[in-house]
């Protein structure tokens, strides 16, 4: 493995005062990934292995998903899932690739469906023999509308699948991309399959949701949780919690009542991690016109949470993450928006509240092109990734580029 130090304001060591012992070094390490020309809309995930880092690759009109993983002497070879040139590519929407339990390799990425700006599906392939080939896609959805389907989250359940998505078959098509409103509500939607890759659910989540925030979900030791922007009636957007049980979905519920009162979709969604029954979630809101970053802690799989803890600094893009470590606390990123620039920034917090100070990670764009900046940990290590947005030569578009760094956990929080 080779470390890089890409620019002076990438190569990072700051000073974190680690809660509940004495004060350590976070060391924040730039290192070297397979991502290779015009890369963007980065996912990570872990399994046994290690953490596998997937993203969009451009060439033309042309693009791919390819995947990596980390382990213990370094990142492997790249492979790709799959590729067109008939892909819907957003900023936002991000595809992701995931390594199962049972060794299998799946992963999502988004098809036109049809001519309209929102008409695509969500399409799933895997992988047997460690990503060397792909099976067919297939649709997790079944309703034929040329309507939004996307902004997925995958996860293990009962030996094979389980995944939720944004579901736009009740606008009829009339999903406005300019206002994020639409004729028709959009939809939270589950579906699962089991090792054999036969369909074993379909079903809907909650039937009014925001329309293009994305969804996250985590496995605790109850069962599925998964978090999402609900949208009331009176255009109320908060973040919303639903666990599996016997079954069934059960009727979602705030986890926070922020009141975020806003006509148009902020595409701000929240993120999940959970470890037994213990779950974090960290989300955005710009209820009473100021932007934030909190987080909540339950003890209980997601049944009750604690009270929020801001994690931003003095203002926010939001886009955040989050990673439970062992003693129960958390690794939390966000987009720090400080004088009209903009910073990744991770800090970790503990469900009493307490914060250590934050840790910038690297400068990003505020443009939209920079996307969600990810974090995972395995074993002893925390990853990072981001997108570089670098200007285009000869004054043409800017150029997107995936980079990554490490950081080891302190030995008491892992």
């Amino acid at each position: 493995m080779r470390r890089l130090a890409i620019g002076a304001s990438f190569a990072l060591t700051a000073a974190v005062s680690v809660v509940g012992s004495s004060t350590q070094v976070l060391q924040v390490t730039g290192v070297a990934n397979p991502a290779a020309g015009i890369s963007a809309q980065p996912h990570l995930s872990t399994s046994a292995r290690g953490v596998l880092l997937s993203w969009i690759e451009r060439t033309g009109q042309t693009a791919a998903l390819k995947f990596a993983e980390r382990t213990a002497v370094g990142w492997t070879q790249p492979r790709t899932v799959a590729s067109g040139d008939n892909w819907f590519v957003n900023w936002a929407d991000v595809p992701s690739v995931l390594r199962l339990p049972n060794g299998v390799i799946v992963g999502h990425w988004l098809q036109k469906s049809g001519g309209g700006p929102e008409a695509y599906d969500v399409r799933l392939a895997y992988s047997k023999d460690n990503g060397q080939t792909f099976s067919d896609s297939i649709l997790p959805h079944h309703d034929g509308t040329q309507t939004e389907h996307g902004f997925a989250s995958l996860f293990p359940q009962n030996g094979g699948l389980g995944l939720v998505w944004l579901d736009g078959r009740a606008t009829s098509g009339g999903h406005d991309a300019a206002q994020h409103q639409s004729s028709g509500a959009m939809t939270l939607r589950f579906a699962s399959f089991d090792a054999q890759w036969k369909q074993t659910a379909d079903m809907p989540v909650d039937l009014r949701v925001c329309d293009c925030c994305p969804t996250t979900a985590a496995m605790t030791s109850d069962g599925p949780i998964v978090a999402f922007r609900d949208r009331s009636e009176g255009e109320i957007r908060d973040i919303h919690v639903s666990r599996f049980e016997s079954g069934a979905w059960t009727p979602s519920r705030p986890v926070a009542s922020d009141n975020w009162n806003i006509t148009g979709c902020p595409v701000n969604g929240p993120m999940l991690s959970a470890r037994g029954r213990d779950v974090v979630l960290t989300w955005f809101t710009g209820a009473g016109g100021q932007p934030r970053v909190l987080a909540a802690f339950s003890r209980d799989a997601g049944r009750t949470f604690g009270a929020a803890v801001r994690i931003d600094d003095a203002g926010t893009l939001g886009r955040v993450d989050a990673e439970l470590l062992a003693d129960g606390s958390a690794i939390v990123s966000w987009v720090e928006h400080v004088n009209r620039t903009a910073e990744f920034r991770i800090r970790r917090v503990s469900p009493d509240g307490t914060k250590s100070a934050p840790v910038t990670v690297a400068p990003v764009s505020i443009e939209r092109s920079s996307g969600f900046p990810r974090i995972a940990v395995s074993g002893s290590e925390i990853v990072l990734a981001w997108v570089d947005v670098e200007p285009g030569q000869n004054r043409g578009a800017a150029q997107t580029r995936i980079r990554t760094a490490v950081s080891k956990i302190p030995q008491a929080q892992r």
